[in-house]
């Protein structure tokens, strides 16, 4: 808890006092002039926070609906060689992150040429293996009587999937809507990467621009991370009892 609250305290300090070698955990005065100085110090701040939550919507929204459909086709549809595909899928999750940014970023900025563009933002993460195997794993514990009984009513899978399945799951959906959200939301190294002008920065990577060669505006950037932080802790104190669910999500069965 101490980093957090040492941000927040922060974020009330003075603004000149950015360059200030020693800092304390409580300000000489407490001030809004730091968040006043956060959104008069770029015309762009108030896109960082519109492009943040742009891309964090959109990947919320693909991967809710592309993981709830693998995981539904995964766990209740029988095909050639599902079993080895899932299997790979679950082998690329062990590949660490950092590993795949060369060639995803010689993809984006060389091969489809769409860097500095929400496309670029967006489109790596339309769907994360994880939230697959989330999906797959909650999906395997609904009864499959009920799925075939829909079968002999007429439903199609697809129909099955809207109708029956993803109103059973909306406990996974959640969980991964939230997970996804706050990971999306507070990813740096990524738009770091594949943006180079400040009106398609998020607003992770725009707090850098409070930091120069020879000072760094402490309280303001601060004051910008606490205001970056908000999204994240209404979600999680609102949402928290999907948080409480999802750590047992799959792990069960009977």
């Amino acid at each position: 808890m101490f980093p957090i609250y040492f941000m927040i305290i922060s974020s009330f300090g003075d603004p000149v006092e950015a360059g200030a070698v020693s800092y304390s955990i409580w300000p000489g005065k407490f001030t809004l002039e730091s968040y006043k100085f956060f959104f008069d110090y770029s015309e762009y701040s108030y896109r960082w926070l519109g492009n943040s939550l742009l891309v964090a919507v959109c990947v919320m929204v693909s991967n809710v609906l592309f993981a709830t459909m693998a995981g539904y086709a995964f766990s209740k549809i029988q095909f050639r060689g599902r079993n080895v595909l899932f299997a790979v899928l679950l082998c690329a999750m062990m590949i660490p992150y950092q590993v795949t940014q060369v060639p995803l970023y010689i993809l984006i900025v060389n091969i489809f040429e769409i860097q500095n563009t929400y496309s670029a933002l967006i489109l790596p993460s339309l769907v994360t293996v994880y939230n697959i195997f989330l999906a797959k794993q909650f999906m395997s514990t609904i009864p499959k009587e009920i799925l075939e009984s829909a079968k002999v009513e007429g439903c199609s899978q697809l129909q099955i999937l809207f109708r029956i399945v993803m109103p059973l799951s909306k406990t996974v959906m959640a969980v991964m809507a939230i997970l996804t959200f706050m990971e999306t939301w507070n990813t740096f190294f990524w738009p770091f990467l594949v943006t180079n002008t400040m009106d398609m920065q998020t607003i992770q990577v725009g707090l850098k621009n409070f930091r120069f060669a020879n000072t760094t505006y402490f309280a303001p950037m601060m004051a910008g991370a606490t205001i970056s932080a908000l999204p994240m802790f209404v979600l999680f104190f609102s949402l928290q009892r999907y948080f409480l669910e999802g750590v047992t999500v799959g792990a069960v069965k009977g």
